[in-house]
């Protein structure tokens, strides 16, 4: 059983930064790629960036260039740093994982870019 417990959510003028953070209960965080999603009003949740055990990161392409994705294994924590925010990053932000084929999802966090 996997907990994943996220914050950092908030308001924020367009072009502003937020950090989000997403503290992973359990062993092997360090085993498993991390990933976020986010999900606005009507619209169906998509896939944000994503972090390999190993360091690799992706991105989808709205958001490259603007957000990391980084880790620290010792923390089982996953971040989000958010730069130059635009109103259509507006939507509840989730993290995720996978273990043993069984998916994981945090309680979400919102975010809400005004312009």
């Amino acid at each position: 059983q996997v907990q994943l417990v996220e914050s950092g959510g908030g308001l924020v003028q367009a072009g502003g930064s937020l950090r989000l953070s997403c503290v992973a209960s359990g062993s092997g965080f360090s085993r498993n790629a991390m990933a976020w999603y986010r999900q606005a009003p009507g619209k169906q949740r998509e896939l944000v960036a994503v972090i390999t055990s190993g360091g690799i990161t992706n991105y989808t392409d709205s958001v490259k260039g603007r957000f990391t994705i980084s880790r620290t294994n010792a923390k089982n924590t996953v971040y989000l740093q958010m730069n130059s925010l635009k109103p259509e990053d507006t939507a509840v932000y989730y993290c995720a994982t996978d273990r043993y084929g069984v998916r994981y999802w945090g309680q979400g966090t919102q975010v809400t870019v005004s312009s």
